[in-house]
């Protein structure tokens, strides 16, 4: 029977790929690597999902299913994961099923705050003109839940949006504006660098989010499924002004 499950989160310029495999009378099998730079995911991400899968020593024929980052976040890079999780689901029928990218980046933030109770964080990727791609969440051991749903906004706006002082914010988008969050929240944003030093990274907190109630949804029709961009491509801001109209199947809001 299959149960191994593989995660891939390309929603910045660090992806990352984990796979978890159960083992008989043993701990499970939990490996992780990372891909630094969006110009190597075109060529990268599939030899780095085979080096992981053998870390965990396992193939792609165990696979039970794969989870993908749904962003937002960079629209090359999101088109790059998801091409891949198609491709290897396609040939081999394996479900996918997607969690937001943010809510993974707020689940790392949540274990790299080591409380074991219930923690508020908000999670920001960098989405350039001033922005971050930011959400909140409130994460215990077994929920999560939206405080703030993704959005492309400044670190004042979130700080508006967001009903109370976080315990923790993370993320790219976080460092780069990090007078800001430590004006907002008295604390420095925290480190979310994974190299091979034991912390988490966006993967594992794709894999995690599998059990929680309402953060993993399975995508029905692959074929046709798209990320949550956050932000419409410049080609496609370019088209509509054009043509004085939106392009068919635009994004989904994010959750």
């Amino acid at each position: 029977m299959k149960h191994a499950w593989l995660a891939i989160d390309t929603a910045t310029d660090l992806a990352s790929v984990a796979v978890w495999r159960p083992r008989d009378g043993a701990r499970p099998l939990d490996r992780s690597d990372i891909l630094r730079g969006s110009r190597r995911q075109a060529s990268g991400m599939l030899g780095l999902v085979d080096s992981t899968l053998r870390q965990a020593e396992t193939t792609l024929d165990d696979l039970a299913g794969i989870v993908v980052g749904d962003g937002p976040g960079s629209f090359t890079g999101l088109r790059i994961g998801w091409a891949v999780a198609k491709g290897l689901a396609q040939e081999r029928d394996i479900p996918v099923h997607a969690v937001p990218s943010l809510m993974g980046l707020a689940w790392v933030g949540w274990r790299e705050v080591g409380l074991a109770k219930a923690a508020t964080v908000a999670a920001c990727y960098d989405a350039l003109r001033g922005q971050v791609y930011g959400a909140i969440y409130r994460l215990t051991g077994d929920q999560v839940d939206t405080i703030v749903p993704p959005a492309a906004m400044t670190i004042g706006e979130l700080r508006q949006l967001a009903p109370s002082v976080p315990d923790a914010v993370i993320g790219d988008g976080a460092r780069r504006f990090a007078e800001e969050v430590q004006t907002w929240t008295g604390r420095a944003p925290l480190q979310d660098l994974p190299e091979h030093d034991g912390r988490a990274t966006v993967a594992h907190g794709l894999l995690a989010l599998l059990r929680y109630a309402g953060a993993a949804y399975r995508i029905p029709v692959l074929a046709t499924a798209e990320p949550v961009y956050g932000r419409l491509a410049e080609a496609q801001v370019k088209w509509e002004a054009r043509h004085g109209r939106p392009l068919r199947d635009p994004s989904r809001p994010g959750r």
